[in-house]
């Protein structure tokens, strides 16, 4: 894929290699946030740590970069091939009054080579630097603290019981910035002040804000919001937070602790404490007890993003208010006192409240971002929920076991929100299909049980 725009120039993005599937929507939704967009003129080798992309400027690219957790580093692309020699061909090519700047006698630099797949010792480095003498290189080494440094990257393929003896791709740049992967450590939830059984993993989090194009003074809602995990990443980027859940507990910090070797919540655990950790308090609006299938916003209340992780009912069970008659059946009571009354929330129900609430509340533009349990056996894009106002713009895959996965669904609202919308799906045709998310968590406790009982056997032997 290329990115459609005039004056575009040529930049190589370098990308990590974990949550695979993450990482084109990611790029993608951060582009689209300062004005790019992708065309299908160019393939790109998805899998590959290596993208070629057409961008408009380099203040697009730095933008990126300052947002993204799945690339590494970004370079203005001055040259590459499939051979040594095409490299030095194409750089030979590439316009001299582009180099220019960054050589002049009057500035510093420094070569640096990266490798994906193999390692060279520091001779064959420094001969591959030294065939680069071609260049016209004018100004001083620095290896400290250079001005300018460029990257020659070489790419040996994908399979490490294969490696080629030499590249497969090469490729030599201007370095320009680096990505957001230290946000993956120090929002590490293993530091975090306030957590739970389901607290979302910070790189997870911060792609879940990407693919909602989350920006500075957004308003941002998680409708399941637990220990906050995910408000922490919006509000990083700027936007105001808040929540809501059902569980009394959870949204004042009270009750049995998640951590190993703690019984008790502290008296400041709570979700406005994991955002002054990082001090990110100012963005907390607040979080409520609330009951999601009925909602207590006003009509007219709007957010630029929804983004939530609804319990499966693996470690966490879906709640919802229950009716009068089952009042007097069953009271669950908290520590403070406070009641209510639960009964089972069918995950289809979920998905379904989920998206018309989107549908109502969401800014024209705005994205919904969720997670989606998935039996894989089952599985066919037909079984993702739809609403006549929201468009699929990605989904994710990310395996949990060999026979279940979640799926990151993206939308986005494109259509205002009338009254026959409500009840839009039960007339489409294609209800009965997502029913199936309701033996969601028998399915994935049937699976852990065949397994087991596997092992055991395998044991026996």
């Amino acid at each position: 894929m290329a990115l459609a725009g005039p004056a575009l120039r040529r930049y190589l993005l370098l990308l990590a290699q974990e949550h695979l599937e993450f990482r084109l929507p990611e790029i993608t939704s951060l582009l689209s946030l300062y004005g790019g967009q992708f065309s299908g003129e160019q393939e790109i080798r998805v899998n590959s740590p290596f993208w070629i992309l057409n961008i408009p400027s380099e203040e697009m690219a730095r933008g990126l970069m300052k947002r993204t957790v799945c690339a590494k580093s970004i370079f203005e692309l001055w040259g590459h091939g499939k051979s040594a020699g095409e490299l030095y061909e194409s750089l030979k090519n590439y316009p001299t009054d582009k180099m220019l700047p960054y050589l002049q006698s009057d500035s510093t630099y420094k070569v640096h080579i990266h490798t994906f797949n193999k390692t060279l010792t520091q001779a064959q480095k420094i001969k591959k630097i030294d065939a680069l003498e071609f260049l016209p290189f004018k100004g001083k080494v620095n290896l400290k603290n250079p001005e300018h440094v460029f990257w020659i990257l070489e790419d040996y393929g994908m399979n490490p019981n294969d490696v080629p003896e030499d590249p497969i791709h090469l490729y030599f740049g201007r370095w320009i910035a680096d990505g957001q992967r230290e946000l993956i450590e120090s929002y590490s939830v293993k530091k975090r002040h306030f957590i739970g059984n389901t607290s979302m993993d910070a790189c997870l989090s911060f792609i879940m804000a990407n693919h909602g194009r989350v920006k500075p003074n957004d308003i941002v809602y998680d409708p399941f919001v637990g220990t906050g995990g995910l408000l922490i990443s919006s509000a990083h980027f700027g936007a105001y937070v808040c929540g809501t859940d059902i569980d009394y507990n959870t949204i004042h910090g009270l009750g049995k602790a998640s951590r190993k070797n703690q019984k008790w919540r502290g008296p400041d655990e709570n979700i406005r404490a994991n955002l002054r950790q990082y001090g990110l308090e100012k963005y907390y609006l607040d979080a409520l007890v609330a009951d999601f299938s009925r909602p207590v916003w006003r009509k007219g209340m709007l957010f630029d993003a929804i983004i939530t992780d609804p319990p499966y009912g693996i470690r966490e069970a879906p709640r919802r208010m229950g009716s009068q008659k089952e009042t007097v059946k069953s009271v669950e009571r908290s520590t403070e006192n406070h009641f209510f009354v639960s009964s089972s929330y069918h995950l289809s129900d979920i998905f379904f409240d989920l998206l018309k609430f989107g549908a109502e509340y969401l800014v024209m533009g705005g994205r919904l971002v969720y997670w989606l349990p998935i039996y894989r056996p089952e599985y066919t894009e037909e079984i993702i929920p739809r609403h006549p106002c929201l468009k699929l713009i990605s989904n994710c895959e990310q395996l949990l076991s060999s026979h279940t996965s979640r799926r990151l669904i993206t939308m986005e609202k494109v259509k205002e929100f009338k009254d026959q919308d409500e009840n839009s799906y039960l007339l489409d045709g294609q209800y009965m299909p997502y029913r199936g998310h309701n033996s969601f968590r028998e399915k994935y406790f049937s699976g852990v049980t065949k397994r087991i009982a596997k092992e055991e056997k395998d044991n026996q032997k």
